[in-house]
């Protein structure tokens, strides 16, 4: 036995063995001390030297990553993790917030991004761009739609430069190639099957090759199994008591990032276990394998070993085998910090001579390249190593997160020391893309830093007058470099800045209201456009801002002078624009302008921030969308709307003119229902609406009394029940089956003499072109004969269906019940879509004459 003397100096017993994770556990317990947070992030730090290996996870979705599994090799195991995921998610729903499209885009990317920081895992995307090529354009039923939206060869090509790239031993993917599988999974499953041969073959995307990147030969893949039939299983409830959790519930804590999605789930400890089959493999297997590694090198050790069987270089070997040893020592030397600074030191040491030795060798190419990137990938990790063990840390701070093109900042790096090890020929760089200027406003060198110092540099930085906008897929705008010296080797840590640091434009325009219906039946006198205007430049600015108009249209007045005092000071101006005395149905649009001497400004910087992904931007062109087309509204319609928060219908139903309400829950329990012409319950509203189930007996007499009640599409999780409708209706399942993916279906009206149809707009063919994404989702499965079955469609190929649009009377009111994709619609201003969720809001009007009289 040996005593090791704690930093306090409190003595310590260990042995000459490494010590044992749950006796340190004891010693550390994540909630005996404050400073515990250092031993088990020293502890994530070391424990990837101790393999070699690398695994990657391939899914088509943020939040399609399996976390557990992730986590169990990352946190549990300290193999290289990567997960590599094709789009941002901008399809889908938002449980947060009301951002869709490109902006849930933004936000799922940075869920993603901090869910993987949580388990160490590397992350890659395939889509590169806001409007990328492969993006989620929401559900698909089949795999060939997928590659014909994505670009089958484009997302391919980027799938084996990304393998070719991270280079992992074995790859898994998120989904089996199964027929009731989200086309998005089907297309990602059989792309990775299949680059388990081709991200070998030279001859594939051989330009790689010009980029320095070669072909890799995965060695084992696997797809999601069941437990009846599988080849490995992966213990993922086991208990890890450094980090106080077991694996699947260290993924869910990560998946708890996945907000937009309302991903997360809390679970007992307890054995839980994720199963996988085999499906490719170069090395020999046995039917039940212990691990996805076996077979595969894991240690140091184990590629040493690999080396003599090909009767590789001795030195070579020599300096594997050292790097185990290196590894052990490193391990042995946790929690002592310093101990394991000067030992990773060492190791630093040893694995820049192995490199060099591998380049000497007369070791094959491909040989020499595998064992160079695993070493490289060691070398950052014992750059973070050093650094957790030293107690080193730097830190980057802009003087401004929010700059302008031509602007000068200042930016300040600094660097403490929180171990007893000092640490000298310290130095502080700034980096920055290029054509940006930086001046250092002090000494960037410091010979020494001590125990609890700190030293610090401050850089003016001067932007660029053509520097770009924002991007929020990018790389961070700049970053700092600290190098210092600790055992006579030199270390480096590179810095980000806490909060994301944004070009943004110098005016930032937001336009008011977002979109106009312009109503051909009866022509507005004007249309009132605000603008309002934010100045990021610094300090007071003038500018003047106009509009661009359709041809033959006006505004008065024509243009307005601004006069900004500050930065971050809002000005809003106002426009009443005059469209032409006769205006066709169409697509129209109205941009602002704000000039001044220096810039030209049409664009939004629009502000994403939650708490649990900081603050971000999406930068876009701001127009405000016009839909002309005619639409028939019945007077003083009043609406009563029930929000979800997965929609915004009812805002876009005061925008065409109606009288909307939106219905708290004191209203529904105990107000006056019967005001209202019609209530509407936004998309899943039963899940969200704890008192619609127990108000739901009121919602019905409401109906009985002669009300109009339209209930948007549920899922069948959505606390929805077949008897809550006045008639049964039952959703089916699974989801896939029982929904339409084409948003251009042929439709056919199943009931055309009916008032749906008729009042108060004429419902027509063209009525069903132009709408976007998709048709319907979560179609029920039966229903009541109560119903009448008003329209039949189906994506191509398949059964049609005819319960996607239901309305029955109810006593003296209507009860409809619809799965079209209104939410997806009505915001993009589909006028097919208004007129008819007019029509079906407007139903208690109707009556003999109302029909008989309403196209005359």
């Amino acid at each position: 036995m040996m005593i090791i003397r704690s930093k306090g100096g409190d003595p310590l017993i260990a042995s000459d063995k490494c010590l044992d994770e749950a006796s340190l556990a004891a010693q550390f317990s994540t909630k005996s001390s404050k400073r515990v947070y250092g031993i088990v992030q020293l502890w994530k730090s070391i424990h990837p030297l101790t393999t070699v290996a690398s695994i990657m996870n391939t899914g088509a979705h943020p939040d399609d990553e399996h976390s557990d599994t992730l986590a169990y090799y990352s946190l549990g195991k300290g193999v290289h993790t990567i997960s590599l995921i094709a789009t941002r998610g901008e399809g889908g729903q938002n449980e947060l917030g009301s951002e869709l499209g490109d902006a849930l885009g933004v936000i799922r990317t940075r869920e993603l991004e901090e869910a993987s920081k949580m388990m160490n895992v590397t992350l890659c995307l395939l889509s590169e761009q806001i409007h990328d090529p492969i993006y989620d354009f929401g559900f698909s039923k089949c795999a060939d739609e997928t590659f014909g939206k994505w670009g089958e060869s484009l997302a391919y090509e980027r799938l084996i430069r990304n393998i070719r790239t991270m280079r992992p031993d074995v790859v898994f993917n998120a989904f089996q190639n199964d027929v009731t599988t989200h086309g998005h999974h089907r297309a990602m499953t059989i792309l990775t099957i299949r680059a388990f041969d081709d991200a070998a073959n030279s001859d594939v995307f051989p330009e790689h090759a010009e980029a320095g990147i070669r072909p890799w030969q995965i060695k084992k893949m696997y797809v999601p199994a069941g437990e009846d039939a599988y080849h490995v299983f992966v213990p993922t409830g086991e208990f890890n008591e450094i980090y106080g959790a077991s694996y699947v519930q260290m993924g869910e804590q990560s998946r708890f990032m996945h907000k937009t999605q309302g991903m997360g789930s809390h679970i007992d400890e307890g054995p839980i276990s994720s199963y996988y089959e085999l499906v490719r493999s170069i090395v020999p297997v046995q039917k039940q394998e212990r691990d996805f590694f076996d077979g595969i090198a894991f240690t140091f050790d184990d590629l040493a070993k690999e080396v003599e069987m090909k009767q590789g270089d001795k030195r070579v070997i020599t300096d594997l085998y050292a790097l185990h040893s290196d590894v052990q020592h490193i391990v042995s030397s946790f929690p002592r910090f310093s101990q394991v600074a000067l030992e990773a030191q060492r190791m630093r040491i040893d694995v820049s001579n192995t490199i060099s030795d591998i380049a000497r060798s007369d070791l094959d190419d491909e040989t020499k390249a595998d064992l160079t990137h695993r070493l490289r990938v060691k070398e950052d990790q014992l750059n973070l190593l050093c650094s957790e063990a030293l107690s080193f840390i730097a830190k980057i701070r802009p003087e401004s997160a929010e700059l302008v093109p031509g602007q000068t900042t200042r930016v300040t790096l600094t660097a403490f020391n929180g171990g007893m090890m000092p640490l000298s020929d310290l130095s502080l760089k700034l980096r920055l893309p290029q054509g940006w200027v930086n001046k250092p406003l002090g000494e960037t060198k410091f010979s020494r830093l001590g125990y609890n110092e700190t030293v610090s540099v401050q850089y003016e930085v001067e932007v660029p007058i053509d520097a770009a906008n924002f991007h929020p897929y990018h790389d961070p705008i700049f970053s700092g470099v600290a190098e210092y010296v600790a055992y006579h080797v030199t270390s480096q840590v590179v810095m980000h800045p806490a909060q994301t640091v944004a070009i943004l434009p110098a005016y930032s325009i937001c336009m008011s209201p977002e979109a106009v219906v312009l109503n051909t039946v009866s022509l507005p006198e004007c249309i009132p456009v605000k603008a309002t205007i934010r100045n990021y430049k610094s300090g007071a600015a003038g500018a003047n801002i106009h509009l661009q108009l359709p041809d033959g249209w006006t505004a008065q007045p024509d243009h307005q002078e601004l006069e900004f005092g500050f930065k971050g000071e809002t000005l809003t101006v106002s426009f009443r624009v005059q469209p032409t005395a006769k205006v066709r149905n169409g697509h129209y649009a109205i941009s602002a302008v704000v000039e001044d001497s220096q810039f030209t400004c049409s664009e939004r910087a629009q502000v994403i921030q939650y708490p649990h992904i900081g603050k971000t931007y999406y930068i876009r062109s701001e127009q405000l969308k016009i839909e002309a087309f005619d639409l028939r509204l019945p007077e003083q319609l009043q609406i009563g709307y029930i929000s979800s928060g997965f929609d915004n219908i009812d805002h876009y139903l005061s925008l065409v003119g109606l009288n909307v309400t939106r219905l708290e829950p004191k209203d529904i329990e105990f107000g006056d229902l019967s005001v209202y012409d019609a209530i509407v319950l936004g998309i899943r509203a039963y899940a969200i609406r704890p008192e619609l189930t127990s108000c739901n007996q009121r919602l019905l007499q409401y109906v009985h009394n002669g009300g109009n009640l339209v209930v948007q599409y549920h899922k069948p999780e959505d606390n929805w029940q077949p008897e809550l409708a006045p008639y049964p209706i039952e959703i089916g399942k699974p989801f896939l089956k029982w929904r339409v993916t084409d948003e251009n279906s042929q439709v056919t009206v199943l009931a055309p003499a009916h008032s749906m149809f008729h009042y108060p707009n004429l419902i027509t063919d063209e009525d069903w072109k132009g709408w976007i994404q998709e048709r319907s989702a979560y179609i029920p499965c039966s229903w009541g004969t109560e119903y009448t079955e008003l329209i039949s469609t189906g994506d191509p190929g398949e059964e049609e269906f005819t319960g996607i649009f239901l309305t029955a009377e109810y006593g003296k009111g209507v009860y409809s019940y619809s799965s079209l994709v209104w939410y997806r619609e009505i915001p993009h201003l589909v006028p097919g879509a208004i007129r008819l969720f007019v029509n079906m809001i407007s139903q208690a009007r109707v009556s003999k004459t109302a029909v008989s009289t309403a196209h005359q």
